[in-house]
Order: C-alpha cells, then structure tokens, then sequence
C-alpha cells in the first residue's frame, strides 16, 4: 500500500499531436468529420443488423459487435483530441487519465479477439460450409463474443490495477494526444518493472495469437479459394477476403508497433501517427470494407426505405 498513488499530481498535460496552433486549427475539421462519420455510420449499422431479418447471421452478429467497438474505442479518446485541438489548456485529470486507459484498453482488446472470431466464422463459411450452420451455432457465437469482451475486461483490469499503485511526482506531461499505459508508467517515480512486464505479457500475448489466428485462417481460405472451378467465384470471394484481410493486417500491424515496437519513453511522431491510424482512420474503414461495400447491408438498407415509404 506504500506505493499507491500518494502525490500530489491532480492532472496530466498532453502535448497533443503537434504544439503548431495552426496545424491544430487545420486538423480540427478532417478529424470531426471522420469521427462523425464513424459515430454516425457504425450506430446506423448497429441498427440496420438490429432491425433486418435478412442480417440475422454469425457474420453480422459479429460485424455489429465490430461496429459498437469501433464506436467505442474512437470515442474513448477522439473527442477529446479534438477538444484539445481547439484549446489551450490541454489537460485530463488524473482519475479521467487513468478512465479513459481503462476504457481504451478494453475496448482494443476485446477487438483484438472480436476480429479473430471473426476470421474462424469466415474459415468455417468458406472453407467447411457443410459444416457451418453445425458449427456456428447462436450458442457459440454468444461464447466467443462473450470471451471477447472478458478478455478485454481482465486485461483492463490488470492494467487499471497496476496503474493505481505507482506513483507520480513529476513531471505531469505526456507526449501523447490521449493517456496510454507505456506513457504513464515512464512517467511513474515508483518501480514500473512489474508494470513493463504485464504490458509485455498481455499486449504481446494477445496481439500475436489472435493475429496468428487471424492469418492462418485467411491463409486456409485463399487455399480453399484457389480450388473454386468458376473464376468469377473465385474472384468475388477472394477480393472480399483480401480487402477484410487487409484492414486487419493494418489494424494488428499499428497495434505491435505501438505497444512493442516503439520506444515509449520517448515517444516520436511516428508513433503519435500510428495511434491517430487505428484510433481515427480504422475504425472509419472497418464501415467501409465491412458494410458500405457489403451487397447484402445495402440490399437490407434498400428495403428498410422502402419500408418506410410505404409506412408513410
């Protein structure tokens, strides 16, 4: 108990992206746009599988779970980036510092394993159809969702728990636009040696086998694919497996970087525009590859209109 938190630190300053106020300013509107457009988009779909008995799948079961996290996470730290974009004062309270990395943490974990279940969903679809509705079965799907979220929930946890003992003593500044673990333990007086450890454990352990998961599944497919006789089969499902492949790649690549990689005691620029990558610009191409470029969500989209038309 010696080692919780006992200093008289109140509140974390964060640098933000650039300390330029006129590159802040010309941020501000590209990033609320995006951030609106996912707040809008991922709540539309959410609804949109919700309301449609066409939707009533494994795969949109997943996909709006993909989208209520997207919108999650994004919302975790974004506003108040933006915030920060057109302020001065550039601070979050120790409590809400601590918060919104819980939060985070959660979130991007529970994604991590989200997008693994989704890749075993889609082996299964494509690569053992006769076994499919077998297999993935409502049951399951609730299972592997509900890891998921456990996942994200134990592993927040951890981290919260490991946080609330250091303490800190100065200096309060973080080069960073939103409050992450391997920026708040280097900003710690106590020994951070266990902290590095379980960072090490959960983000390497989680990123790694989930991704591994993720590509051998895909490898699987592109297999099974090969064999399709009809080349147009063959390359309606291969261009969608490579481009759902291709954000999840993206996404697992930004994510080692960040918490393996980079060199968190000091953090660099490029670090700061990776995280704006999975935190602004995947969540927003998730929408894109998952559901705007999806035939049966804009077919599901198309009928709810024009059930509405007709209502009127």
């Amino acid at each position: 108990m010696t080692d919780r938190n006992i200093t008289g630190i109140m509140e974390f300053v964060l640098l933000g992206l650039t300390e330029s106020p006129h590159l802040q300013r010309a941020l501000f509107v590209p990033f609320f746009l995006i951030y609106l457009i996912t707040v809008v988009g991922n709540l539309w779909l959410i609804a949109l599988i919700g309301s449609s008995s066409q939707l009533q799948s494994p795969k949109y079961f997943f996909l709006s779970h993909l989208a209520f996290l997207d919108f999650c996470y994004s919302s975790v730290c974004i506003p108040k980036l933006l915030v920060n974009l057109l302020s001065e004062r550039k601070v979050i309270s120790y409590t809400g510092c601590i918060l919104q990395f819980a939060l985070f943490s959660m979130f991007l974990t529970t994604e991590c394993f989200l997008l693994a279940a989704m890749a075993y969903d889609r082996y299964m679809a494509i690569c053992k159809p006769l076994c499919y509705q077998v297999t993935m079965t409502t049951s399951l799907c609730l299972r592997l969702v509900a890891g998921s979220y456990l996942f994200g929930c134990v592993t927040s946890l951890t981290h919260m728990g490991s946080l609330l003992n250091l303490s800190f003593c100065g200096p309060n500044i973080i080069n960073h636009y939103f409050c992450d673990i391997p920026v708040l333990i280097h900003l710690a007086c106590s020994d951070v040696q266990r902290n590095e450890i379980l960072l090490l454990i959960f983000s390497g352990i989680m990123a790694i086998t989930t991704f591994l998961i993720v590509i051998s599944s895909y490898f699987s497919i592109l297999l099974t694919i090969l064999k399709i006789p009809c080349p147009q089969g063959r390359y309606k499902t291969f261009s969608t497996c490579a481009s759902h492949l291709t954000v999840v790649t993206l996404f697992y690549a930004t994510v080692i970087f960040t918490y393996l990689c980079s060199n968190y005691a000091h953090p660099s620029d490029w670090a700061k525009i990776v995280s704006v990558f999975y935190t602004l610009l995947l969540p927003i191409l998730n929408l894109l590859i998952y559901s705007i470029r999806n035939r049966e969500a804009k077919e599901a989209l198309r009928k709810m209109i024009q059930r509405k038309i007709l209502a009127q």
